[in-house]
C-alpha cells in the first residue's frame, strides 16, 4: 500500500495517514512502514486507539522485539508485557510515583539526549511509543538528525572520527545526574559496550552519527578528551535545524530509527499529573561493530 505522509520537518519526521492498527498489520503496510522509516527516521501516527496487546502485534509484525527493557525496579512492574518498557510517572498502582523513588530519579534520564539500547550489545532498531495519557502542557519530544548531522561536520572531522569506538553505559548516562543508586545486580547488568562512533544505515546507504548520554569513554582517548569531543558532537548534532519537537496528543504513536536519530524526552509537572507512555522497542540486527561501517 501507499502511505499518505505529510512532512513535520525539512529533514526528518512524517504524519502518516490512513493507518488502523486495531486491525492486524498487513505485509504491505509494514513494508510501507519501513520505506517510510528509511527516507524519514520518524513517523507519526495520530489517532490509533489500541491496547498493549494490538501494540505489540504491530511492533512484531515489523521485526524482533527486544526481549527485555533495562530499567531499575524491575520488581515493581506495572505492565503485565515484559517486553513493554513503561515510560510513565506512574506507580503499579496508579498514583503518581513520589519525587525521590529512585524509578522517578532513574527515568529523569530520558530528558538527556539518547539512543534507545545502545548500551547493549545488540542496540535497538526501531522505537515505538505510544500515549495513553498526557499533561495538558510539558512533556514533548524531540528527534535530532544524525544523517544531516554527518553530513554537515568538516570533511577533517569525518575522517578524525569515522573509525572511533565508544563505550555506552546507563551507569555513564545516569551518572550525569548523580544518580548512582544502583544495585550489584544492575551494575552487571549496565556494563559497558561498545559501539561506532559512526554508522552506516543499511537501507538508505547514509552515515550518521551514533551518540548517547550512556557514552562514557572512547578507545585510545583520554577519558577528559573523549568526553569534551562528545559533548562538542552533541552540541553540533542538536542545533535547532537538525531537531523535530512532537507535541503529543493523546493516542499519537511515535515510531523512530534509533540507528540515525538520537531523542530526549521534555520537562513537565510529573509530580502533579499524569503521563501514560508505552514503548515497544525492536532489535538491531547485530553489534555496530560487526555492521559494515
Amino acid at each position: 500500500m501507499e502511505l499518505g505522509l505529510r512532512r513535520l520537518h525539512p529533514l526528518l519526521a512524517v504524519e502518516a495517514f490512513g493507518v488502523d492498527l486495531r486491525r492486524p498489520p498487513e505485509p504491505s503496510l509494514c513494508a510501507a512502514i519501513h520505506d517510510a522509516m528509511n527516507q524519514h527516521a520518524v513517523v507519526v501516527l495520530r489517532d490509533q486507539h489500541i491496547d498493549d496487546e494490538q501494540e505489540m502485534a504491530f511492533a512484531r509484525a515489523l521485526g524482533p522485539l527486544e526481549p527485555m527493557p533495562a530499567q531499575v525496579g524491575m520488581d515493581k512492574q506495572r505492565l503485565k508485557h515484559r517486553e513493554m518498557v513503561d515510560i510513565s510517572n506512574l506507580e503499579v498502582d496508579g498514583s503518581v510515583l513520589p519525587a525521590h523513588d529512585r524509578r522517578r530519579l532513574f527515568n529523569l534520564g530520558n530528558m538527556l539526549w539518547h539512543t534507545d539500547s545502545s548500551f547493549k550489545a545488540t542496540p535497538a532498531k526501531y522505537s515505538m511509543l505510544h500515549a495513553r495519557s498526557i499533561p495538558p502542557e510539558g512533556g514533548e519530544t524531540e528527534f535530532a538528525d544524525m544523517r544531516a548531522a554527518w553530513d554537515a561536520l568538516p570533511a577533517k572531522m569525518q575522517q578524525c572520527i569515522e573509525d572511533m569506538v565508544c563505550d555506552h553505559s546507563l551507569l555513564y548516562s545516569r551518572a550525569l545526574l548523580g544518580f548512582d543508586a544502583f544495585t550489584e545486580e544492575e551494575r552487571a547488568l549496565f556494563a559497558p559496550v561498545p559501539q561506532r562512533l559512526v554508522r552506516k544505515h543499511a537501507a538508505s546507504g547514509r552515515r550518521s552519527l551514533y551518540l548517547a548520554s550512556h557514552i562514557g569513554a572512547i578507545h585510545g582517548l583520554p577519558r577528559p578528551e573523549a568526553l569534551m569531543l562528545i559533548r562538542d558532537l552533541t552540541e553540533h548534532a542538536t542545533q535547532r535545524e537538525f531537531v523535530y519537537r512532537h507535541t503529543w496528543r493523546v493516542h499519537d504513536l511515535v515510531i523512530w530509527d534509533n540507528r540515525c536519530t538520537m531523542h530526549r524526552g521534555r520537562a513537565y509537572d510529573d509530580l502533579r499529573y499524569k503521563r501514560d507512555m508505552r514503548r515497544m522497542t525492536l532489535e538491531d540486527v547485530a553489534p555496530t561493530l560487526m555492521q559494515p561501517a
